[in-house]
């Protein structure tokens, strides 16, 4: 399953693990949208494999519950907290930015 999350997370500049009725991943997914960045999103509750891959997502995370699960630039950045964190200090559209997630503010 490590693998099949690594590829996956790879797939776009940025790669959010959800689920369907996740209010934190709800909150995530609308500041990337006001950001223009269109990332590829993953349900977990809506794939055959969602439990294997939330696991290995907690793992990854050290965190349960696991999602969201933010990937840029192939790289764990975090949950929401870590999103939001990274957003308020100015952070997080450089990194989108340097990833091929956004061109232009």
């Amino acid at each position: 399953m490590a693998e099949r999350v690594s590829r996956l997370s790879t797939e776009k500049a940025v790669v959010i693990f959800t689920r369907s009725q996740c209010p934190m991943c709800h909150t995530v997914l609308s500041l990337f949208s006001e950001l223009n960045v269109y990332p590829a999103v993953h349900e977990l509750d809506k794939d055959p494999r969602g439990r294997e891959m939330e696991r290995e997502l907690a793992r990854r995370l050290g965190r349960a519950p696991p999602v969201p699960a933010v990937f840029v630039g192939g790289k764990l950045i975090g949950s929401t907290d870590m999103i939001m964190s990274l957003h308020l200090s100015g952070k997080l559209v450089p990194m989108l930015m340097a990833a091929g997630a956004i061109w232009l503010i």
